[in-house]
């Protein structure tokens, strides 16, 4: 009796195999291409929610930014900055050296700023754990610095991290050119101030487009 002859299945070439996945895989990240960039800022919103503020742009006390911004004429962009370079919105940090909340003020300053305001509240230093009033004084005190070096920017944030003092003196010896502010020329001695100022700086770029994109979605 004659034996019945088994149909060989046609093997695929390695070559075709890996190529097929190749084509498979480049669909699929094609798909998922067009889903991110159709849903971004859905995707970034859920990232900010998910992801400490560290890695994010947050906008938390928008109410009190906003009042504060407009009351002391100080862009919300370079508040958020200051807070997010700060205290990553943490309202009760507090630093080493004692600075406390979101804007990081120190008792001297706190002191000094509450006199200058005629602020005349019975409120103590322990005042600037909460959330309102350590933005109030912390706006006003960029406020103050952003009129002392002729609304520039990385100066003032030298002077918020650095001091009045020793900003002024940079000028006064010829060390920083305020009309036009150079970051490498800032002594090494104050590699910190250096490195808040750049810090400062990219914080505020972010925030200025985020509050553009969000200006542009509610209307």
């Amino acid at each position: 009796m004659a034996k019945k002859r088994r149909k060989r299945k046609k093997k695929m070439s390695t070559g075709k195999k890996v190529a097929l996945i190749t084509l498979i895989i480049l669909s699929v990240l094609t798909v998922l291409t067009v889903i991110i960039l159709l849903n971004w800022k859905t995707i970034v919103k859920k990232a900010e929610d998910i992801l400490p503020s560290a890695f994010t742009y947050p906008t938390d006390y928008e109410e009190y930014v906003t009042k504060y911004s407009t009351q002391y004429n100080v862009e919300p962009a370079f508040i958020y900055a200051v807070i997010k370079t700060e205290s990553g919105f943490d309202p009760k940090a507090e630093s080493e050296v004692g600075a406390r909340g979101l804007m990081q003020l120190m008792e001297e300053a706190f002191t000094w700023l509450k006199s200058r305001m005629g602020d005349t509240r019975q409120i103590t230093f322990d005042a600037m754990y909460d959330a309102e009033t350590n933005i109030q004084y912390g706006t006003y005190y960029l406020s103050f610095l952003l009129q002392h070096y002729d609304n520039n920017k990385d100066l003032a944030a030298a002077a918020y991290h650095g001091g009045i003092g020793t900003v002024d003196g940079w000028i006064e010896q010829g060390i920083i050119d305020p009309k036009n502010v150079d970051v490498e020329k800032i002594p090494q001695s104050n590699d910190k101030t250096a490195e808040y100022v750049r810090r400062i700086r990219k914080a505020y770029n972010k925030y200025v487009e985020k509050l553009k994109d969000k200006k542009i979605i509610k209307e």
